[in-house]
């Protein structure tokens, strides 16, 4: 008997096969559980999903040990914009084929102007999920295309642009590496003649990201209201106080375009924050990235 075509499939059935997809792609595997688990289905539907997924798409998935695992030669059935992928992996929806949004409230979103290739952030998110080095082509602004190898942990947003947090080995050291600079992305392979992960490669061993800062923001003294600051921010006691990861704190400051100079020297309207204590960014790598910031010596 022929499989249906998706169009021939029940909406929810869609996004049943699409979460399939998307575990697949940007995890690296998908397991009966992982199903069951996302839409409280009974034990023999999701094996029905499964089963249907493999008939619709044979080349994307092998079954080994009790899990549906990935394939090179795969090829997505559904479309996945990368605004919710890129929702899904970093705040946790499982989400699954996307549906035409109904507009409830008019609204606005500022576009981003340079989001990753889908292929990459895969191969960046299989990597970070399965602990496996990579191998790319890495565009930097002073060097140009140069190799590197990096073992990958984390995605980072920093406002701006999505980076992975990795341990470069090129470089020797944890670095943030900017998803739309990369190309040639691939896995090493466990039977490739490369060292294995090592324990100071690990997440674990990233100081800046296992540090955590807390910053206390205020009204800028040169703003001319600063309780509509107060307000705005939902400050206590004329104070916002957030604990962010050292590894993003500069990022976060310059979002948020925080004065960090000395003497709250920076103006302009945009200027709304200064940071209370410099000392909280004592140990802070990417302290730098802050507006105004100077290292004291």
């Amino acid at each position: 008997m022929l499989s249906p075509s998706l169009h021939e499939l029940s909406a929810a059935q869609r996004q049943r096969l699409s979460f399939i997809e998307f575990r697949l792609w940007f995890f690296g595997s998908v397991t009966r559980k992982e199903v069951l688990g996302r839409f409280d289905l009974a034990t023999a539907a999701g094996t029905r999903d499964l089963s249907l997924y493999r008939e619709l798409a044979p080349l994307n998935l092998v079954y080994e040990h009790k899990c549906y695992k990935y394939l090179p030669s795969f090829k997505p059935l559904f479309g996945h914009p990368v605004e919710r992928v890129l929702a899904a992996l970093t705040a946790g929806f499982g989400d699954g084929e996307s549906i035409t949004p109904v507009e409830v409230v008019p609204h606005a979103v500022p576009a981003r102007l340079n989001q990753p290739p889908l292929e990459t952030l895969a191969t960046v998110t299989r990597a970070i999920h399965g602990n496996q080095p990579l191998r790319l082509t890495y565009h930097s602004m002073r060097a140009g295309a140069v190799p590197r190898e990096i073992v990958p942990h984390a995605l980072v947003d920093s406002g701006l642009r999505w980076h992975v947090r990795a341990f470069d080995r090129t470089k020797g050291e944890f670095r943030d590496l900017v998803l739309t600079r990369m190309e040639a992305v691939e896995a090493v392979e466990p039977t490739d003649r490369a060292a294995p992960i090592q324990a100071e490669e690990q997440r674990s061993a990233d100081a800046q990201w296992q540090k955590e800062v807390t910053l206390d923001l205020e009204p800028h003294p040169a703003h001319p209201q600063p309780s509509s600051i107060e307000r705005d921010f939902g400050m206590q006691g004329g104070c916002l106080r957030v604990t962010v990861r050292a590894a993003v704190a500069g990022y976060v400051l310059r979002q948020w375009q925080v004065d960090c100079s000395p003497d709250a020297c920076l103006t302009g309207r945009e200027v709304r924050l200064r940071l209370a204590d410099l000392g909280q960014l004592d140990g802070v790598d990417n302290a730098v990235l802050a507006p105004g910031y100077a290292k004291q010596i």
